[in-house]
């Protein structure tokens, strides 16, 4: 009986892909999810595992072909010579484990495999750590399914897997799964790998060879963004090849300068978070308005319940559930603060999911407390605690990064004096707090050191207007400086 082998789903607005490398030829014998080929899209390398086990009987699609979703690639003739060494080692089938990619979240589809912690050939356990992924916000531990020996792996480090592709397997033929993962293989079969058809064609046209690339693909294989990659680097080289980036091009460097420069790929966390703040810049009407605090009230407050609130609540008293709630409050006299902007209609929220930026050693990122407004002062210190600490060790979900209506971001914590803060898409409103400084005050008459903190509102202008923002900051300044008001909900 024959198979069929179709192009799989490439992922959302793809619809057609290169042929980029045969890795079987007709007649070969395969077994089920034996790699057959590699697809390349613009964004993405895709792998095309067997469906079935039996012969290789047609390669319908060449390399170098272009093909759209389901269009026929090959046929596999199914049959007894085949299966037969399957039926002849029925333990390691039987014991044989898939491990795959995790759900990454909510419209996320593919990821990056960061780290592997463990090589084909070691013995695992059951939950132990196999492999990290990094997708545009989180970093996704892999643990392993079942306990046994790591077999082969697919998906080698800096590579991008689909969102349920296939990573490693545990249990199998370990000998002949190791030569992916050692450092030697791709220089020893180089010579003999083919590098994308689209990758060949861009070297072409910028004049570059194959050494003036760095080879990411699988098996050392030159891939299209890193002809791309490459052309960046020659361009700002004293003898570079004219030509014309999406970014404006550095001046040429001495060459000694050059040598003591490193170059390091964003991670996609970085690349996420540089797009969607450009995207923020380039779509909002953005505009800071400034106001500065007395933070003597608050302070006074918290010295004097700070150990009273941790023996009873088990957690820390801090300034960001006053300014939480502080905010929340505000929010309620000026709705446009916590509104966002959908076609040509204005989506007031009726709650508050307050973001609350946070810096981590791979970048920033804003997990959100839902429902701020209906919170206590533990509760959201709680919150802030919990999700801060998942936050630094990478644990955050997708889901609990989105659906955020406005956004806290303290500058304070690393010295920060006075910034403007960028709005975080599609939110209208963003409160920047910075660092507690004592400076000279007139009160009453009379100059007095009190602890200042400046305050800084980026708003949407599109769909709030000067008075609310300033009404906006000028309440947050009130409920600060009087917290009894936030008592009276004043």
């Amino acid at each position: 009986m024959a198979t069929e082998v179709r192009v799989p789903t490439l992922g959302e607005s793809v619809t057609e892909a290169t042929v980029a490398t045969w890795f079987k030829k007709p007649g070969d014998q395969v077994a089920v999810d034996d790699m057959l080929c590699e697809l390349e899209t613009d964004k993405v390398t895709v792998e095309v595992p067997s469906p079935v086990a039996g012969t290789l009987a047609e390669i319908v699609a060449a390399e170098g072909a272009t093909v759209s979703t389901e269009a026929l690639l090959a046929q596999i003739n199914e049959g007894a010579t085949a299966s037969a060494p399957a039926k002849s080692t029925p333990a390691p089938a039987s014991q044989t484990t898939a491990v795959m990619v995790p759900v990454l979240g909510e419209s996320v589809t593919e990821a990056t495999v960061s780290t592997w912690y463990k090589k084909p050939g070691d013995t695992v356990t059951q939950d132990e750590m196999l492999c990290e992924l990094e997708t545009d916000k989180v970093s996704v531990e892999v643990p392993a399914p079942a306990a046994g020996v790591l077999g082969q792996i697919f998906a080698a480090e800096g590579s991008t897997v689909q969102a349920g592709g296939q990573l490693a397997v545990i249990g199998g033929d370990v000998s002949s799964a190791a030569a992916p993962e050692t450092a030697s293989a791709p220089a020893a079969k180089s010579h003999d790998v083919e590098d994308a058809p689209s990758a060949k064609k861009l070297m072409s046209e910028a004049g570059l060879s194959r050494d003036d690339v760095t080879a990411t693909g699988k098996d050392n294989r030159v891939m299209k963004q890193d002809v791309q990659q490459a052309i960046v680097a020659a361009a700002a080289a004293p003898q570079a090849t004219p030509v014309a980036p999406a970014t404006p091009i550095r001046a040429a460097v001495p060459a000694d300068d050059a040598a003591r420069e490193e170059r390091v790929k964003m991670t996609r966390l970085r690349q996420t978070i540089a797009r969607r703040l450009k995207d923020s810049q380039n779509t909002a009407a953005m505009l800071t308005t400034y106001n500065e605090v007395d933070m003597t009230e608050v302070i006074a407050l918290r010295n004097e319940y700070k150990d009273l609130f941790l023996k009873k609540h088990g957690v820390k008293l801090g300034f960001m559930s006053f300014f939480t709630v502080a905010c929340c409050h505000a929010l309620r006299e000026v709705p446009e603060v916590n509104s966002e902007i959908d076609g040509t209609d204005i989506v007031y929220k009726n709650f508050v999911h307050m973001g609350i930026a946070a810096g981590t050693p791979t970048g920033l990122v804003v997990p959100v407390i839902r429902d701020a407004d209906s919170l206590s002062f533990a509760e959201i210190e709680k919150a802030i605690a919990e999700k801060g600490a998942r936050a630094r060790d990478g644990k955050l979900s997708m889901a609990e990064m989105q659906g955020g209506t406005f956004t806290i971001s303290n500058g304070g914590v690393y010295g920060s004096l006075m910034s403007s803060p960028i709005l975080n898409p599609p939110q209208s409103g963003i409160l920047g707090m910075h660092k507690i400084q004592d400076r000279p005050m007139a009160i009453n008459g009379e100059v007095v050191i009190r602890p200042m903190m400046y305050l800084a509102l980026s708003y949407d202008h599109r769909v709030v207007d000067g008075k609310g923002a300033v009404t906006f900051l000028v309440r947050v300044k009130e409920a600060l400086e009087d917290p009894r008001r936030l008592l009276m909900d004043l």
